[in-house]
């Protein structure tokens, strides 16, 4: 008997993907994969053949007895039919290193992990020793994947270099961005490969013990990890020197800070902490600890595995190797596309995303989650990298794109970011707590049109004081989005427009 492929990721299973499961293991193996990422073709199914694998989609349960009658066995079925998975120009643009095995390995074989280059970057650390291990994950370039890109290779350095009889790895999984789900997509379809690289980093700084800190609102992934953590322990994988434990957050946005994370992961509320200390020094528990971002503890396994030169071949300037690009909000073509560092804005959206859902013309991209600024078309020549995007005083953050089209009222996104602010602040200081509340006053003062110009100036210098004043980046960023609103799409803060509050 041949296989098929049915995804168990989250978007898939919204869509019908257990059904279908159901259905199709009457007539054959179904193996359970995670998503491929291209989200508008879910779920997409995948049926081995002679000549590889063939996919079809999107598959709604009802289409299945037609397929099955059509030859969808031998994957000579023609309705649906999108070929080789790899041939898809989606896929066939892209550059996959950290998400090479999602969407085609059993997210609960080892034996399929390893077959598909799993193991081999830890055992290749193990061979090294720690210090070179350290070396090559500097020499790859690799940067943080959770927004402020600071080099994965000095962290490590600090807390290797810093005397303690205890030492932690902290992978922080509370993707709270908007338009973001690599985090998600890689616990449900590749677990392991975290794991690999939480323990190439606790073999690198000398940790025993690794936390996860996953969001609540992600029960397929915590379910999914949990499950990955029990099948390593058995395997020898953890246990022996370094295990892993997994601790669900609340939902607060403010712990994907890493301080707030670690107060979260103490048991305590969850509100910044001062720096220094640095976690690097004095982290979890007050113990020096490595705080990651999943992308990153992802990645570095294909650092180990290929070295750090061929990793560093891709991308430009400062920002070096791939980066899992979230496409999303008002995009005909939504989903996962892990390319280098350099493509432009502009590729994005129009060419890969195929433009907007709704046909109408794209009138502001929003780029690093909340926080991000709004950029207009004018400035889809933008290429992605770290500095680029700083120069034109934006964020790449955790690579969710969020696509909006001409009917969006920038304005009223101004305001959307202050009261998001007022929402998700730790009230810890003044800036943020108070800052964000008056924001929103001042936009609500602006839409109905009450001293327009003095209150823009008001808006601007409250920027500036949040920006400069506040503890963490919470309240620092957010003066982005809303500045960018203000520098754009200066028109739609010169309509006058009724109350909010009455809306």
């Amino acid at each position: 008997m041949s296989r098929i492929f049915v995804p168990r990721d989250a978007v898939a299973l919204a869509l019908g993907a257990d059904k279908i499961a159901a259905l199709l293991s009457q007539f054959d193996t179904v193996i359970r994969t995670g998503s491929r990422g291209l989200f508008w073709l879910e779920p997409m199914i995948e049926v081995e053949t002679p000549e590889g694998r063939i996919a079809y989609g999107p598959v709604r349960p009802e289409d299945v007895p037609d397929l099955i009658s059509e030859g969808l066995l031998e994957g000579k079925a023609r309705r649906l039919r999108l070929g080789k998975p790899d041939d898809i120009p989606f896929l066939a643009r892209q550059q996959r290193l950290t998400f090479a095995r999602c969407g085609v390995v059993d997210p609960f074989s080892l034996q399929d992990y390893c077959a598909n280059g799993g193991m081999a970057g830890l055992e290749r650390a193990r061979q090294i020793g720690p210090e070179a291990t350290t070396r090559m994950v500097l020499d790859s370039g690799l940067r943080g994947r959770g927004g402020a890109g600071f080099p994965t290779g000095i962290k490590w350095q600090t807390v290797a270099a810093t005397t303690s009889d205890r030492k932690y790895i902290v992978c922080n999984a509370d993707e709270g961005d908007s338009g973001t789900y690599a985090d998600r997509m890689l616990m449900e379809g590749d677990p392991f490969c975290l794991i690999e690289g939480m323990a190439i980093a606790g073999f690198a700084v000398g940790a025993a013990h690794g936390y996860v800190y996953t969001r609540s609102e992600y029960p397929h992934a915590i379910s999914a990890f949990d499950a990955a953590l029990e099948i390593a322990r058995d395997a020898g994988i953890l246990g022996n020197g370094f295990d892993i434990e997994q601790r669900v957050g609340a939902g607060a946005y403010i712990c994907g800070e890493e301080t707030s994370m670690l107060e979260s992961l103490e048991g305590k509320r969850g509100q910044v902490r001062a720096k220094p200390p640095l976690p690097a020094h004095k982290g979890l528990f007050g113990y020096p600890t490595v705080i990651n971002n999943l992308l990153t503890l992802t990645t570095v396994p294909v650092i180990l595995r290929d070295g750090a030169e061929a990793y560093r071949d891709y991308g430009m300037g400062r920002s070096r190797g791939t980066m899992p690009i979230q496409l999303a909000g008002n995009l005909r073509h939504a989903g996962l596309f892990e390319t280098a560092f350099g493509i432009t804005l502009g590729e994005l959206v129009n060419d890969i995303g195929g433009g907007t859902l709704s046909g109408r013309p794209v009138r502001a991209v929003q780029v690093g989650g909340p926080l991000g600024a709004y950029f207009p078309p004018a400035l889809f020549d933008t290429q992605f990298d770290y500095e680029a995007f700083a120069q034109r005083d934006g964020l790449l953050g955790h690579g969710g794109v969020v696509v909006f089209d001409d009917t969006v009222d920038m304005a009223k996104q101004a305001r959307f970011a202050m009261e998001f602010c007022a929402a998700e602040s730790c009230g810890k200081c003044t800036p943020c707590r108070v800052g964000s509340v008056r924001g929103m006053e001042v936009v609500d003062k602006i839409l109905n049109g009450i001293n327009v110009d003095a209150n823009l100036a008001l808006l601007h210098d409250l920027c500036h004081t949040m920006k400069f004043g506040s503890l963490c980046a919470l309240g620092g960023f957010i003066p982005y989005p809303v500045m960018s609103a203000l520098t754009h799409f200066p028109e739609d803060f010169r309509t006058v427009r009724r109350p909010l509050a009455a809306e």
